[in-house]
């Protein structure tokens, strides 16, 4: 995983936050760490972007975000490492993944505090990255739900450290039978790998989003929610579906620093998930010796 391509896709236009725009100044201080031969960008319109009717605010930004993407995803080599930007960042990474392998053979991991599962209709607030898990599930708009081989199956799916759905996301986890596992499930992290185990997957795409760790770990990120994962927890867990499932992708979304100092104080636990992500996946015994230190 030495060899693991990353790109940089510092969108903020998915973001329902006021302070969006913060969200570029934490891809920016990630890709500051990040090695420069195997770093591309994305470009990202300076506009905020029209709705067109579809209920998604920016929209028009986000499908020209989304095409871009895929321009540069066709050009790095696998696995590629997406960082954000908000969470509908990464909506080409993932679609270009599961399109990348055989149908059923990717369970994704969506390590996130909140579901990311309502649809146009449903959402309180028409940002997108609260309906990017929802439109890898098919449902949304064209040019951003996906279709075909980068469709996402319920059944692929696991939800992790998850601990904030609106009505209408708990509803619609109910009706399709997606796998929830709470923060405390993650103590253990073999749950997480029965759990995608479970789905028959050989291989496993990884999603972060920083708020699904605790605030105590962490002071970076818009919308934060008590009881989260601390961030030995959130390494265990990766390392240990790394060495069970090869990895398809993944992304690191939602940065969103006060200040470069703020950034600073951050980037050590960024670090430590992306070495996770990148690194050597190491014994379980050392992944435990990690934790306890």
């Amino acid at each position: 995983m030495s060899g693991a391509s990353f790109l940089v896709v510092p969108q903020w236009q998915g973001s329902g936050s006021s302070r969006a725009m913060r969200l570029i100044d934490g891809a920016d201080a990630i890709r500051g760490d990040l090695p420069a031969a195997r770093t591309h960008q994305v470009p990202v319109p300076a506009s905020a972007g029209e709705s067109l009717g579809t209920g998604v605010n920016r929209f028009s930004s986000l499908v020209a975000v989304k095409d871009a993407t895929e321009a540069e995803l066709s050009l790095l080599e696998a696995p590629v490492v997406t960082v954000g930007g908000d969470c509908g960042a990464e909506l080409a990474a993932v679609q270009h993944a599961l399109a990348a392998h055989p149908a059923g053979s990717v369970a994704v991991v969506w390590f996130d505090a909140h579901g990311d599962l309502n649809d146009a209709e449903s959402s309180p607030s028409g940002a997108f990255h609260g309906m990017v898990l929802r439109a890898l599930l098919g449902d949304g708009p064209d040019g951003l739900a996906s279709t075909g081989a980068a469709r996402l199956a319920a059944g692929q799916l696991v939800l992790a450290g998850t601990r904030a759905l609106d009505d209408g996301e708990s509803a619609f986890v109910e009706r399709s039978g997606i796998r929830v596992l709470g923060a405390d499930e993650l103590d253990d992290p073999e749950v997480v790998v029965d759990a995608v185990a479970a789905t028959g997957a050989t291989s496993v795409y990884l999603h972060i989003d920083l708020d699904v760790l605790d605030p105590s770990a962490i002071d970076g990120i818009g919308y934060p929610e008590p009881f989260g994962v601390q961030p030995e927890r959130l390494t265990e867990a990766i390392r240990a579906l790394r060495r069970r499932f090869e990895l398809a992708g993944a992304g690191l979304m939602e940065f969103a620093p006060e200040s470069p100092d703020a950034a600073a104080r951050d980037l050590a636990v960024i670090l430590r998930i992306l070495g996770a992500l990148t690194g050597p996946t190491g014994s379980p015994a050392a992944a435990a010796a990690e934790g306890a230190r």
